[in-house]
């Protein structure tokens, strides 16, 4: 979330990123107030106090010089300042749960570099690379491809859990294996330190690294134990320096994660959703940097390097977006997208996001560093190198042949002992 102290000293910077995402303003202009009915909170409870203490003074000189009466009137004042002080320590707790719940659900300072755009229509060509596949046939589908050569079970796996969920079988299961593998050792070659983090959290933690929202649309939660499954590995290894202050000299830290992720996805979706590319269970490797502010945006850039490098040697033909204001989320300042070309469906669709969220998290889960003024919050980045799911589909779709054969990328070939077609499963 956003510092208290932008909404005291630059709340029109709130509100003129709020115009730009065509949002209205009550809700920075409900926290200005309740932000200030709060301190008025705490001034009249601190006079109180002090008014208190000094009465303590006046009550020990009182039995000293035998004055009963004087110190029973006293006393009476005293206890009556209590019950103020206990008061105004109700409305100030009070009105501070409200105004920072409001808080919460205020998006992030939009990079300047955003572009404007209502939806996903409005995301902007950033860069291309490789080149759209050309077949002498018509190109299948991943859910034909998977049909044909019995890679995976879907209407099994969804009777024993339900729907979007699936078995991988053969080499479809080899290949999801290898990507898994040369994604770290690439991402390790790039001092990112290897993480297998938990794959459930608590609200406390979950509520510092996502929109509020999400809890009711994406994750799943573990009853009774209050628990939520991680919708990727971002959230709990963003979420793992909560309430501490991170020596500086330790940043950046620069962490790869590999996870199943765990998803509802509520809502419609087209019919190249079907199969195993949207769906409730997958496996991803994700990139994780923890900051210093100044450095920030700079480690972006690297991060989406990164992912440049590493899909280009996948050899796929993909085009990086700019994410515009109508498609960003609450929380990040800044995103690309990197997009895959399906020949199936022909349309371009998401394998990975890349985010700066600058302190927006840090404020969120009070995770600051130390500075020759005191503490100040860290900024933290996410991106998605590979989610292994989307990878399989992108590379089936780009790489098939006539026969519904796969060619196997060449990098991951040494990690299927040198294989170069996924050849059908037996069953």
């Amino acid at each position: 979330m956003l510092d208290i102290s932008d909404f005291r000293d630059h709340a029109n910077v709130i509100k003129e990123d709020h115009d730009k995402r065509g949002l209205p303003h009550d809700k920075i202009n409900e926290v200005i107030t309740l932000d200030e009915e709060w301190r008025k909170a705490v001034y009249e409870q601190n006079v109180a106090r002090k008014k208190r203490n000094d009465s303590a003074k006046l009550i020990s000189d009182a039995k000293k010089s035998g004055n009963n009466e004087k110190m029973k009137s006293l006393l009476d004042d005293v206890k009556d300042l209590g019950n103020q002080i206990e008061e105004y320590d109700k409305l100030a707790n009070n009105l501070k749960e409200k105004r920072d719940a409001i808080r919460m659900s205020i998006p992030n300072i939009l990079h300047k570099s955003v572009p404007r755009g209502d939806d996903e229509e409005g995301n902007s060509l950033h860069s291309e690379f490789g080149k759209k596949p050309n077949f002498p046939f018509e190109p299948r589908t991943h859910n034909e491809l998977l049909e044909m050569n019995n890679w995976a079970e879907l209407p099994r796996a969804a009777k024993i859990t339900g729907s979007r969920f699936y078995f991988l079988k053969g080499d479809l299961a080899r290949l999801e294996m290898a990507l898994q593998s040369y994604s770290v050792d690439f991402m390790m070659k790039k001092d990112f330190t290897l993480m297998h983090p938990p794959t459930m959290m608590n609200r406390k933690a979950y509520e510092g690294v996502t929109d509020l929202g999400d809890f009711e649309t994406v994750m799943y939660g573990v009853e009774p134990d209050g628990y939520y499954m991680i919708a990727t590995s971002e959230h709990p290894l963003t979420a793992m320096y909560m309430d501490e202050i991170i020596e500086p000299s330790l940043l950046p830290i620069k962490l790869v994660g590999v996870s199943p992720c765990f998803r509802r996805e509520v809502g419609a979706h087209g019919q190249a959703d079907k199969g195993i590319w949207r769906v409730h269970q997958f496996t991803k490797i994700e990139q994780i940097i923890i900051s210093l502010p100044d450095d920030s945006w700079d480690h972006h850039e690297s991060m989406l390097e990164n992912c440049i490098e590493l899909w280009n040697a996948l050899g796929i033909h993909y085009r990086v977006v700019n994410i515009c204001t109508g498609d960003m989320g609450t929380v990040a300042s800044r995103k690309y997208d990197l997009e895959a070309w399906l020949p199936g469906p022909k349309e371009y669709k998401e394998i990975v996001s890349c985010s700066n969220c600058t302190d927006y998290q840090a404020n969120r889960l009070r995770m600051r560093y130390r500075t020759a003024d005191g503490n100040s919050a860290v900024h933290t980045l996410n991106s998605t190198a590979v989610a292994t799911s989307r990878a399989l589909v992108a590379i089936m779709e780009q790489n098939q042949l006539e026969d519904g054969r796969i060619n196997i990328p060449e990098v991951l070939q040494s990690y299927m002992g040198g294989q170069k077609i996924l050849e059908p499963a037996p069953f």
